[in-house]
């Protein structure tokens, strides 16, 4: 991430859409916090740097990931989990910015979840020809919260399907500083990310970082 990333653009779209029940599109909702979201990202990524992650089968994912908060998401061969430092220093994860959780507080609330209070930022970068497959968000303990899922940089198609991974999902575009936030009836549906096409931001570069926010406890 180098120094233009601090290029702020005003809001223009601003509108809400929605991708199923209690499932919400809100376009350009980072808007004019773009500068000092993108500032707070660096310090978060100085301090624990992204990095390819294993799953319990020993495949490396595509996507590259770090986290901030009171702990982080971490896959390896041990399993799919949450623990309170990372595993490549032995240090916490970064705390978690006010200005990120006011962000995600604000979406829930639009996305019409009251009183959202995060405490862990997954924090994904995608390349292109990186991608995410369809899955559940359920290493959670509490699945009354929503997730809030905040768009940087390059496009990319977001598949939100159903309860079943055969459930035939909508695929969403996803724009630089849009936020999809899902709860209620739809928290625990399948979705994905399609391969990252090629390109190259203006604020971002040839680069997606995808900010998603959970309570799991």
């Amino acid at each position: 991430m180098t120094a233009d990333l601090f290029a702020c653009f005003p809001a223009v779209r601003a509108s809400r859409e929605q991708m199923a029940e209690g499932a919400v599109l809100l376009r350009d909702f980072v808007g004019r916090t773009e500068a000092a979201l993108i500032a707070a990202l660096r310090e978060i990524v100085a301090a624990a740097p992204f990095r390819r992650m294993h799953t319990p089968g020993g495949h490396q994912m595509s996507v590259a990931m770090t986290n901030c908060g009171t702990a982080g998401w971490v896959t390896d061969r041990s399993g799919y989990r949450y623990r309170p430092d990372d595993p490549e220093t032995g240090k916490p994860w970064p705390a978690m910015p006010s200005l990120l959780r006011e962000l995600a507080g604000r979406a829930a609330e639009s996305g019409g979840f009251s009183n959202f209070a995060p405490d862990v930022c997954l924090i994904n970068r995608y390349v292109p020809g990186a991608r995410m497959s369809l899955h559940q968000d359920k290493d959670e303990l509490d699945f009354t919260a929503p997730i809030v899922s905040v768009s940087l940089g390059l496009p990319a198609i977001f598949m939100f399907g159903g309860l079943k991974r055969t459930d035939k999902p909508g695929r969403f575009r996803l724009e630089h500083g849009d936020v999809a936030v899902w709860g209620g009836p739809s928290r625990l549906y399948y979705h994905g990310v399609a391969p990252l096409a090629e390109g190259n931001h203006p604020v971002m570069g040839p680069q997606r970082l995808n900010l998603t926010f959970r309570k799991i406890r």
